[in-house]
């Protein structure tokens, strides 16, 4: 994907979450189930970054520790929600592709269905080498993507790849749009394990497990 369409899909995303985020909080109350194990990384003293924290839910998980949390968020309007919502945490609207925080300041980052949002290798790359430089040396990303490789979704995996054999689209093999609510297009891309673990180990990281 050439730098600059990458870049336009970046601020077209921006834009959409500020405008869908109302609607996009209340459908995002509470933790779901799947996302409860994720407490045990977490012990007291700990410097935390939820990384694309949307409306800030996951620091219900450290309600009970006595941690550092910072929620960041590129979604002026979903940090908003996010501080209304708890007033005890810290949230900051910032770019997760550079970081505003020294090398080495935390001990967990969380992202959570964040990733699939980032166009082009490049910019994963350099999303996961930021999340690197800021974990401590022997820190943990806990990263989740959305497996789009479902029934639900096969159609429109299907319909951009076809627009890319033809030569009709400058998305990457993978990428897509999903609507939200039949209205506004937001981009996604569509991971294999394979691809995701070479990118991780890329960037430097060594896994623990992926799943």
């Amino acid at each position: 994907m050439q730098p600059d369409f990458a870049k336009k899909i970046l601020n077209e995303n921006q834009i959409i979450w500020n405008k869908i985020a109302q609607d996009f909080s209340g459908t995002r109350h509470y933790n779901w189930p799947e996302l409860l194990p994720l407490a045990q990384y977490i012990k007291d003293d700990m410097h935390v970054l939820d990384l694309g924290c949307g409306n800030g839910r996951l620091y219900r998980l450290m309600k009970n520790k006595k941690t550092e949390y910072v929620g960041l968020d590129s979604s002026k309007k979903l940090i908003k929600i996010a501080k209304q919502k708890y007033p005890k945490a810290k949230f900051l609207v910032a770019d997760a592709l550079k970081l505003p925080f020294q090398s080495g300041s935390f001990d967990i980052i969380y992202s959570i269905a964040v990733f699939h949002t980032i166009p082009s290798q490049k910019l994963r790359l350099k999303f996961l080498k930021e999340a690197r430089r800021t974990l401590k040396k022997d820190g943990l990303l806990i990263l989740t993507v959305w497996n789009l490789w479902q029934k639900r979704y096969l159609k429109l995996i299907a319909k951009y790849s076809l627009l890319k054999l033809l030569g009709k689209s400058k998305l990457d093999w993978g990428d897509l749009y999903i609507p939200w609510q039949n209205q506004e297009q937001r981009y996604y891309h569509a991971f294999r394990k394979k691809e995701l673990k070479k990118l991780l180990q890329k960037a430097g990281f060594r896994m623990q497990t992926i799943k």
